[in-house]
C-alpha cells in the first residue's frame, strides 16, 4: 500500500481541479477529435485519429494517477508554523556558499524551485525540517554536499 503524503488544503483543491477538468473538459475535447478523426475514413492511416487516441491515453493515464494520489494523501488543516522551527508551511531565510536565499516549505505538488517553493519530500526540505533558526543543515546534492544555515524563519 502506497505510503500517505501530507498536502496543504491549497494542493489537495490544485490536485482535484486538476482530475475534474481532466475528466470532464479534457476527456470531452479528446473524444470530439476521435469521432472527428473517424470521418476522415481509414483509420489505419490516419495520424488524426491516432494522435487523439495517444492524447486519451495519456489523459485517462493522468486521470488514474491523481485518483491514486488523491486516495493516499492527508490534509493537513490549519498547519501551525512553531516561530523557532520549520514546518509544513514555513518560509526559510538560509544562508549559504556566501549567498542569501529564501525557501518555503510546501506539499509534493505545490513545489516549484523556480518561486523558493521546496516539497516536504525534497533533500532540502526533509533537511530543514524541526531545524531552528541558527542551525546549520548539511545537504548532499548531485554536486556534493551544501551546508545552510538557518537565518530566519517566518
Amino acid at each position: 500500500m502506497p505510503e500517505q503524503q501530507i498536502i496543504t488544503p491549497e494542493g489537495f483543491n490544485k490536485l482535484k481541479e486538476e482530475m475534474d477538468f481532466l475528466a470532464t473538459v479534457r476527456r470531452r475535447e479528446i473524444a470530439d477529435r476521435i469521432e472527428k478523426a473517424k470521418e476522415l475514413g481509414d483509420l489505419s492511416e490516419n495520424a488524426e485519429y491516432t494522435e487523439a487516441k495517444d492524447a486519451q491515453a495519456l489523459n485517462e493515464g493522468r486521470i488514474a494517477e491523481l485518483l491514486g494520489i488523491l486516495k493516499n494523501v492527508t490534509v493537513v488543516n490549519n498547519v501551525k508554523k512553531p516561530k523557532n522551527e520549520v514546518a509544513m508551511g514555513s518560509t526559510v531565510l538560509v544562508k549559504y556558499d556566501g549567498k542569501e536565499k529564501e525557501y518555503t516549505i510546501v506539499s509534493f505538488n505545490e513545489a516549484n524551485p523556480a518561486e523558493g517553493k521546496i516539497s516536504n519530500e525534497s533533500p532540502i526540505g526533509l533537511a530543514f525540517l524541526g531545524k531552528g533558526k541558527g542551525d546549520e543543515v548539511k545537504v548532499e546534492t548531485p554536486k556534493g554536499e551544501v551546508k545552510y544555515k538557518i537565518i530566519d524563519i517566518k
